[in-house]
């Protein structure tokens, strides 16, 4: 978890702890369509906001694309999901944009000159489509932001040591190769940072949590459950938000 002193802008990677949600989705599982209780999961988001002190949490039904949502004021009522979106840009005060995850990527964006953020969904597919790019590329078309004048927030996901892809001759581009670690396993963390500096962003403006979801168990992860032979767990949030007070 962190926030910005002076910046009017907090971002928080959450773990799966904290909630009310059991079995397989214990305890803060803040993914609304991977089978827990609805009440439970609201019961989630709530203390989510209440941890950062903010009124309206917005979410999208993810699904590994590129589109991008701009969220205006008028974009939700209250709480609620904008659509079929990987990646959520905003200039509203006090409206969080969450990104649901269980190994997949979360890449927050932050200007402070604007000021606008961004939430971007990056799994695998979302790297091979360019969503990152594309997601700086509209908030300089939709908020006016620079570049060079944003910071980026790349949170625990599946690390080099798990991500592993068998199939990644037909998968993955050939400008990943420079990125594999052995023989089937890539960094995304550094094919992400590469994609960051490539759309204009400098590199000291590139953070890197650095914890692999799948090797800790602090955190969901669906390929953690996939190997036990399992295939339900929850979803664990990245959210950050504009917020009206100096801290």
């Amino acid at each position: 978890m962190a926030c910005f002193p002076s910046m009017n802008c907090d971002y928080r990677f959450f773990d799966r702890h904290g909630g009310v949600s059991t079995g397989a989705y214990e305890s803060l599982n803040l993914g609304m369509s991977v089978g827990d209780s609805a009440l439970h999961v609201q019961e989630n988001r709530r203390r989510v906001k209440e941890s950062m002190g903010i009124s309206r949490l917005v979410s999208a039904t993810q699904v590994h694309g590129d589109d991008i949502c701009f969220v205006d004021d008028g974009a939700v009522a209250g709480d609620g999901s904008v659509g079929r979106y990987d990646a959520l840009i905003t200039t509203a005060v006090d409206t969080g944009l969450l990104i649901q995850q269980a190994d997949c990527q979360a890449v927050l964006l932050y200007d402070k000159a604007a000021p606008a953020i961004g939430a971007i969904h990056c799994g695998w597919r979302g790297s091979v489509t360019g969503i990152i790019g594309k997601t700086v590329a509209a908030m300089t078309n939709y908020t006016k932001s620079s570049p060079e004048s944003l910071r980026a927030f790349i949170s625990p996901s599946l690390g080099p040591c798990c991500a592993e892809f068998v199939n990644y001759a037909d998968e993955l581009p050939a400008s990943f190769l420079p990125f594999q670690t052995s023989a089937n396993h890539f960094d995304f963390w550094r094919i992400s940072t590469m994609q960051l500096i490539e759309a204009g962003l400098t590199a000291g403006a590139v953070h890197l949590a650095g914890k692999c979801t799948c090797c800790n168990t602090d955190y969901f992860s669906y390929r953690r459950m996939r190997r036990r032979g399992l295939a339900a767990t929850g979803r664990q949030g990245s959210v950050i938000a504009l917020v009206d007070t100096v801290w």
